[in-house]
C-alpha cells in the first residue's frame, strides 16, 4: 500500500468510564467505514491519565479489546491507542495496535511520567516494537517516550512513528517541537494524538494532533481545544524519493539500544 490514510480521533475523554468512552468513540467514528486505513486515539482513551490502574485495568481479553478488534473489523482499518491492562498481577500503559484481521501487535510504554507518579502504578516495557501493516514500517511509542530520542530512534526499520498521547496544554510547544524533531531526524512520518479537555486531576489539555512529513512540514493540525477526526494521507514513494535523493541514514552514527 503506497498511499496509507491516517485518522486522528482528538476528543474529551470521560474521566475513568471506559463504556462511556467507547460509546463516544462508536459516534465519532462510525463515518469512517472504508475511509481509512488506520484510527489513532489517545493514550488511555478509554480513562484518562488515570493512576488508579487497580481499578481500571482491564485484560487483554477484557471489553476495550473486544470493542478494538470489532471497530477494527467494521470499519477496515487498523486502530491503536493505549489502554490500563493488567497482566501476571502488574499493570502497563498498553499500546495496542489492532487490525483489521484481528491480530493485535502491542507495546507497553518505557519511560513512565514520574512526576505524575505513573512508575509507581504501572511496569514500564523494555522492548520497542515494529509493526509490518500494509507494507509499512509502523513504530509504535506512548506520550513521554516522546523526549528520548534514542528509544524513538529508527535504524533503518521504521516508515511512520506514532505516539499516542495525554500531553497538557501548558507543555504543548514542547509537543510541537519533538514531533517535528522526531520526523526530521528520522526522515519519516509522525503522527500523534492527543486528547482535549480537563482530566480528573484539573490537567487541561489543548489536543493539537498532527502528522508531520519527513522534512517537518506539518500535513495535518487539528484545532486546539477541539473535537475532531482528521484523515490525513501519507505515501511511501515519496519517502523513498527523499531518502534516496537526501541519504542521511548512510552517515548515521552506529549503537545499540537496550531495554
Amino acid at each position: 500500500m503506497d498511499v496509507l490514510r491516517i485518522t486522528l480521533a482528538q476528543y474529551d475523554v470521560v474521566w475513568e468510564n471506559a463504556s462511556a468512552n467507547r460509546l463516544k468513540l462508536d459516534q465519532l467514528l462510525e463515518p469512517l467505514k472504508g475511509q481509512t486505513d488506520l484510527i489513532l486515539l489517545p493514550e488511555m482513551f478509554t480513562t484518562g491519565f488515570s493512576m488508579n490502574a487497580r481499578k481500571l485495568a482491564e485484560t487483554m481479553e477484557g471489553d476495550s479489546v473486544i470493542w478494538m478488534k470489532k471497530q477494527a473489523h467494521e470499519i477496515g482499518s487498523a486502530i491503536a491507542g493505549s489502554l490500563i491492562i493488567k497482566e501476571n498481577e502488574q499493570y502497563f500503559n498498553r499500546f495496542l495496535f489492532v487490525e483489521p484481521s484481528g491480530q493485535i501487535n502491542f507495546y507497553d510504554k518505557k519511560h513512565l511520567f514520574s512526576m505524575g507518579g505513573e512508575n509507581q502504578y504501572f511496569h514500564c516495557g523494555n522492548k520497542r516494537v515494529m509493526v509490518n501493516y500494509a507494507g509499512w514500517r509502523i513504530a509504535l511509542f506512548v506520550c513521554y517516550d516522546l523526549r528520548f530520542p534514542v528509544w524513538c530512534r529508527s535504524i533503518n526499520d521504521a516508515d511512520l512513528i506514532l505516539f499516542t498521547a495525554n500531553w497538557p496544554e501548558k507543555r504543548r510547544y514542547v509537543w510541537q517541537t519533538l514531533t517535528k524533531a522526531r520526523a526530521i531526524e528520522n526522515q519519516l512520518y509522525v503522527a500523534g494524538v492527543n486528547r482535549t479537555g480537563t482530566d480528573g486531576n484539573g490537567v487541561i489539555y489543548a489536543g493539537e494532533s498532527t502528522v508531520i512529513g519527513p522534512k517537518g512540514e506539518v500535513l495535518c493540525d487539528l484545532k486546539n481545544h477541539a473535537v475532531l477526526v482528521d484523515t490525513c494521507a501519507v505515501t511511501l514513494q515519496e519517502l523513498t524519493r527523499l531518502r534516496s535523493k537526501f541519504p542521511v541514514a548512510k552517515d548515521e552514527d552506529h549503537f545499540e539500544i537496550y531495554g
